[in-house]
């Protein structure tokens, strides 16, 4: 696949975009970035071969130099302004031409952006991943996607150059869906795992033998099992993903919950919780804070 791979677009290089387009480029993909840090291209370029990494300097310039781009941006907002702005992609498509949105955005305006661009003859798909920058780096992201057979299909070989487990979900959308529902799911193991570790402090039991405890019974979770020990009663709280992106994807979570009325009180509490950190601690600190946080609000 490298030796004939072409040339990518990838518009944001951020936190996790940045290690993604690497990635591409390591498995031998060439990179048609766009990003207004200078910074990021600079790290995108250090230590690529000449013509490896590319800069465009506008989302229509990415499209008039690549048939399929990578969107990994912070939400619907900017993706429909990259789209749809000035010098934007949607008028910059072709027929055949694809665009993967990779960031955690609003199934609902997936969808509508993807109306617009089949409208053009070109073709849209959603693929969040889950995992840490670490996994980015090391291009063993878990990617859910969402569309036909055919846009997978030319999207796959691109995925597999940042992930490792490929889970198609359906529809267009559906991909966006799913995420922000892992990851309400998520932040409510979180959040019961972290209450019980400060219950279990003021009780004064030990807490690495209540994780013990909770992983090898039914209060089992990924919280308990990877954050626990590692990222919270060490105090090291940094488990690589920010607070601010866990109340984003709550936020999604909350308006799928609004859109199909669906009543939902742990996620709400989530919500509120969430919302209340950020303002205490800001949004790039880690999510595992929210343990700090829990603290901070107990009297006493």
């Amino acid at each position: 696949m490298a030796a004939s791979a072409g040339r990518i677009g990838f518009i944001g290089l951020g936190m996790m975009g940045l290690p993604m387009a690497r990635s591409l480029i390591a498995r031998g993909f060439r990179v048609l970035a766009c990003d207004t840090a200078d910074a990021a291209r600079v790290a995108l370029a250090e230590g690529s071969a000449d013509g490896v990494a590319t800069f465009a300097e506008s989302p229509a310039a990415v499209a008039a130099g690549a048939d399929v781009i990578v969107l990994m941006l912070p939400n619907s907002r900017i993706i429909a302004s990259v789209m749809e702005g000035p010098d934007g992609l949607l008028g910059a498509l072709r027929p055949g031409m694809l665009v993967i949105d990779m960031s955690s955005s609003e199934p609902a305006e997936t969808r509508r952006l993807a109306a617009l661009a089949a409208a053009r003859g070109a073709a849209m798909v959603d693929a969040p991943v889950s995992g840490s920058v670490t996994k980015a780096k090391a291009g063993t992201l878990a990617i859910m996607v969402g569309g036909d057979n055919t846009a997978f299909a030319q999207a796959e070989p691109v995925l597999k150059g940042m992930g490792e487990a490929i889970i198609r979900t359906g529809d267009v959308g559906s991909a966006h869906a799913m995420k922000a529902l892992n990851n309400f799911v998520y932040a409510a193991g979180l959040l019961a795992t972290a209450e019980a570790l400060r219950m279990g402090e003021a009780l004064g039991v030990d807490l690495g033998i209540l994780t013990d405890v909770m992983n090898a019974s039914s209060g089992r979770n990924i919280a308990t099992e990877t954050k626990a020990r590692q990222e919270i009663i060490n105090g090291r709280y940094a488990g690589g993903f920010q607070l601010g992106l866990m109340r984003k994807d709550l936020d999604v979570a909350g308006s799928i919950a609004e859109a199909t009325g669906i009543e939902s009180p742990s996620l709400a509490l989530c919500r509120t919780l969430w919302k209340d950190a950020v303002e205490r601690f800001g949004p790039g600190v880690d999510n595992t804070e929210i343990h700090r946080f829990l603290g901070s609000r107990t009297p006493g």
